[in-house]
């Protein structure tokens, strides 16, 4: 699949800021045999004093700036041309749990994708009693069939509600309200699969929405998302999946940044000098591209 993506986040200050710097993850990657970048541009308004674009530990697309002239709204437009190819699930290859602690010890590594560093808890997602039983009822013959079944339970049983969380939200917390959004989800399925001694991380990006039939797509009206990633041995890698939708990631998902949660690839952290609150908003449009018959 071949997308055009745009982002805009726009930003109003209830007081001008004096000036700021903010860390934005909103690019997306290039992941061999999966996705590749063809095109992408980001901007901002006001253009800032500083800037610098770098990888960060996991290998996402970091954007460093600053502003030091007083500010009263800032807007971060990002625009990319994406071409999505995921690999076809295959044979499950995993082994069990037992098996997977074995292949876990023979892992010596600690690159960016070394399973090691997602087994611990992390800003939002805690070791949770409740979620590990909750998680538990999910044990299967093999890791890809636990983590399956998760993010099915998952789906099922936890409402979509806007409403009810917010960015700051744990694990923990939404799994008691079993209510949230896509990183609520995310989250509750980490916790609960690390609780089981299955390596799991965050990933960022966007999904193509598709419209109701007969209901024209409505521009602005997708937003960026959240899934799962898990190591599911040394035969079956990473693999990812979607408890916010009941699926593994496919085709319509683009990602942006992997992380151990939100707090490693939130599309915008910093610091303000600045005596007043924020408004935010939030506009992504996924379009397929179609080519154009020769």
């Amino acid at each position: 699949m071949l997308y055009d993506i745009k982002l805009n986040l726009h930003y109003d200050y209830a007081a001008a800021a004096g000036g700021g710097r903010h860390q934005v993850r909103v690019m997306p990657q290039t992941i061999a045999g999966v996705q590749r970048v063809i095109a992408a541009s980001l901007s901002f308004q006001p253009p800032p004093a500083e800037r610098a674009d770098f990888s960060d530990f996991f290998g996402n697309n970091v954007t460093s700036i600053a502003f030091r002239e007083a500010h009263e709204t800032l807007d971060i437009r990002m625009s990319a041309r994406v071409s999505v190819s995921r690999p076809e699930p295959g044979l499950d290859v995993s082994p069990d749990i037992g098996g997977l602690r074995s292949e876990l010890d023979m892992v010596r590594s600690l690159s960016p994708s070394a399973p090691h560093h997602f087994l611990a808890a992390s800003d939002h997602v805690g070791i949770d009693q409740a979620i590990t039983t909750y998680a538990r009822e999910s044990l299967a013959s093999s890791v890809v069939a636990t983590a399956t079944d998760l993010c099915n339970r998952i789906h099922r049983d936890f409402a979509y509600d806007g409403k009810a969380t917010t960015v700051q939200t744990r694990a923990s917390d939404a799994f008691a309200l079993k209510r949230g959004v896509c990183q609520d989800f995310s989250h509750i399925m980490i916790a609960g699969l690390r609780g089981l001694g299955i390596p799991a991380g965050y990933v960022s990006g966007f999904l193509r929405t598709i419209p109701p039939k007969g209901k024209p797509r409505l521009e602005g009206a997708d937003a960026m998302h959240a899934w799962v990633k898990a190591w599911c041995g040394r035969d079956a890698g990473w693999q990812e999946f979607d408890p916010t939708n009941g699926m593994r990631a496919s085709n319509d998902h683009i990602t942006v940044g992997y992380g151990r949660d939100y707090s490693d690839v939130a599309p915008i952290v910093g610091v303000l000098k600045t005596t007043g609150g924020q408004v935010g908003e939030q506009a992504v449009d996924v379009i397929p591209v179609v080519a154009e018959k020769v």
